[in-house]
Parts: C-alpha cells; sequence; structure tokens
C-alpha cells in the first residue's frame, strides 16, 4: 500500500503531471457552468468565465515560460479589470508570480515584477470604483513571488549542500586511493629497488652487462616512484588538472625515453619533422604516455623487434606514430595498454589507430588535433 502511494505520488510530482493537474482542479468547477450560461444568454457570465479559464490555461507553461505566463495572465487580467468583468484579482495571477520568483532569478525578476505591478495597479486605480488599488496589487504581486523565491532560494540552497556532499566524499575517496597507491605500490616499488640495488652491489667483476641492466632497472624504479609521489600530490591536494599535469612529462622527454628504451634492449629511433610548438599539457602528456606504452608493448609483446618513433608537428594536429618489425610472442592475455592510449586520445578529441602491419610488425597511430586561435 506505502509503495503504490508513494508511485502515485513521483507520478503528480513531474512537472508536466502537477501543472495539468493543477489546471484541472481549479478550472473543473467552472466548465460544466459554461454551456449553462451559453444557453441562458448569460454573456456577461461568459467573459468571466472564459477570462477566467484563459488564465489558468496560460499556467500550463508556468515553468517553460514564466516572464512570458506572466505577461499573458496579466494581459488578460487587465483586459476583465479594464471592461468591470472581475473586482478581484484571480488565482491564476498568483500562481503565475508565484512561477515568476520560483523559475527566474535577478534583474529579469525584478523588471518582470515592476512591470506586472505597473500594469495591475493603474487598472485598478483606474477602473475599480473602490480606491487602493496600488496597493491591493503590491500585495497581488509581491507576496506570490516573494514566496516563490523564498522556495527557489531553499532549493538551491539544498542543491548547492548535495553537491558539496557529493563533492567530499569524492576527495574523501581520492585521499584514500592516494593512501592505498603509497602503502602498497609505493612499498613494493621501493622494495624492488632495494634488491636491484643490492643485486647490483654483489655482482662479480666482469659482469658489466647485467650490472648496466640493474642500472637501468634502479634508475626506472626512482623514476616511478617520483612520477608516484607527484601523482600522490595531486591526489591528496584534489588538484583538477588530473594526474597527469603534475608528473611534468611531455614530448621534450621523448629523446630520454628513447635513450632508456635502448638501454634496456629494445633499439629504437626517434624522428621529429615540422616545427615544434608548446602543445597543450593533455595533449604533451598524451603523446608522452602514447610513445611509453607502445615500447613497452614492444618489449613484452616482440621477440628481437627493432623500434621507431615518428613524431610531426602540423598546423592544425600532432601526429605521433611508433611502429616495430617485431613477432609477436603470443599467449599473452591483452593488458590494458591500448584501451589506455585510446582514452587519453579521445579526452584529446584526436584519433587512434593500432595493428599489426602487412609488412609484419606492430603500429601505432595517433592524430590529436591543436586548438587555433
Amino acid at each position: 500500500m506505502r509503495r503504490t502511494f508513494l508511485k502515485i505520488v513521483r507520478f503528480f510530482s513531474r512537472p508536466r503531471v502537477f501543472d495539468t493537474t493543477l489546471v484541472i482542479v481549479f478550472t473543473l468547477p467552472a466548465v460544466p457552468a459554461l454551456p449553462f450560461m451559453i444557453a441562458g444568454g448569460e454573456v456577461r457570465g461568459v467573459l468571466i468565465m472564459v477570462s477566467y479559464l484563459a488564465g489558468m490555461a496560460l499556467l500550463l507553461m508556468r515553468r517553460r515560460r514564466p516572464i512570458v505566463t506572466v505577461a499573458l495572465v496579466a494581459a488578460v487580467d487587465a483586459v476583465s479589470i479594464a471592461t468591470q468583468l472581475v473586482t478581484f484579482v484571480p488565482p491564476s495571477s498568483a500562481i503565475a508570480c508565484y512561477s515568476l520568483g520560483r523559475y527566474t532569478a535577478g534583474r529579469a525578476t525584478l523588471i518582470t515584477s515592476a512591470g506586472a505591478y505597473a500594469v495591475y495597479a493603474t487598472t485598478m486605480e483606474l477602473f475599480w470604483r473602490a480606491k487602493g488599488g496600488w496597493l491591493a496589487a503590491l500585495f497581488a504581486i509581491c507576496v506570490p513571488v516573494g514566496i516563490g523565491l523564498i522556495v527557489r532560494l531553499k532549493a538551491e540552497l539544498a542543491e548547492r549542500g548535495r553537491r558539496e556532499i557529493a563533492d567530499a566524499a569524492v576527495r574523501a575517496e581520492r585521499r584514500r586511493i592516494a593512501r592505498e597507491l603509497h602503502d602498497v605500490v609505493a612499498h613494493h616499488i621501493t622494495v624492488i629497488n632495494a634488491l636491484v640495488g643490492g643485486a647490483r652491489a654483489t655482482l662479480p667483476p666482469g659482469q658489466e652487462v647485467t650490472r648496466d641492466a640493474l642500472e637501468s632497472a634502479e634508475q626506472t624504479a626512482r623514476q616511478a616512484m617520483s612520477e608516484m609521489r607527484r601523482l600522490l600530490d595531486v591526489l591528496r591536494a584534489d588538484g583538477s588538472e588530473g594526474p597527469d599535469a603534475a608528473t611534468g612529462v611531455g614530448a621534450d622527454r621523448l629523446p630520454s625515453l628513447i635513450k632508456e628504451a635502448k638501454t634496456a634492449g629494445l633499439p629504437a629511433s626517434l624522428t621529429v619533422t615540422g616545427e615544434p610548438v608548446e602543445l597543450p599539457a593533455a595533449v604533451d602528456h598524451a603523446v608522452y604516455r602514447i610513445v611509453q606504452e607502445a615500447l613497452t608493448n614492444t618489449r613484452k609483446h616482440a621477440a628481437s623487434a627493432r623500434a621507431s618513433v615518428r613524431l610531426t608537428y602540423g598546423p592544425s594536429a600532432v601526429e605521433v606514430e611508433v611502429v616495430d618489425d617485431g613477432l609477436a610472442a603470443g599467449g599473452g592475455a591483452p593488458g590494458f595498454g591500448l584501451g589506455g592510449m585510446a582514452e587519453r586520445v579521445a579526452l584529446c578529441g584526436g584519433r587512434l589507430s593500432t595493428g599489426p602491419r602487412p609488412e609484419g610488425g606492430f603500429r601505432v597511430h595517433a592524430r590529436i588535433p591543436l586548438e587555433t586561435t
């Protein structure tokens, strides 16, 4: 029973349903009397009923066009008052004025309210026999508008409170993620770095190749820790630019990345064409991460491969291409690298294409547009 009641309440709470029901409730008692008035030749009664129904029908657009609704309702009421059809302010004007305060704000509310007051006060003073029309108009306009303003402000404050609660929950979750990263990932990277350093220190003489590889592993671990700390700073500081904004990586770091790949045993080359320009932060980070992920995939999945990186600066876009001539090792489950590339490129409004080359090997190509002023 309660569930049914709640469904009914939710149904009638819909804006269109509520407004339609409101108009029906206020017009239903008057509609049956209209045919009898017409049949009886009561012209004045018919005109009063028509003006009343017209004002109520205009309330169907009170949410979407509150200013237009007030203007039209005021016009209908002004004609009714001027022709001595009514000697009171119809309920349609109060509802329209309430909607004005509820669904508009600032100067629009003030100007429209002043205009409506001028119309009602003028017609009441000129055409009503009783004096004090300006006071009745002030009450008829200002009170509904004021109530609407109060309701709107309360709704805005409640919405702001909900947003603040949601933002606080997001910040708490970011801090929790930062703690997890620090306690788990950073800890393990530190352990790996210590173990690699210990292994390098205990190598016997003559193991230069192994020593260089371990030294490269130590440098990579230290770099990973440095970037991890920057990411943690971003998470804890609740920055709005995203994690990559604090990592300090971009297209200018590609030569160092190529050198690291060579040290790790992957022959790689970098070719830059076009006039280098300063890239937007998101694009700059995306270029670096695409190349980094592509070279990592080559080392992991292609045996005895050579990789080449081409970075092209164009007038309206930057293109990055990474190709290798290796053979896929096979047997491994696909990871998240290509998906991460696609997400980065999509966020920058670009296109990413990946796949095997006809002549062998694998190709990653991204084209990211640049904003022009």
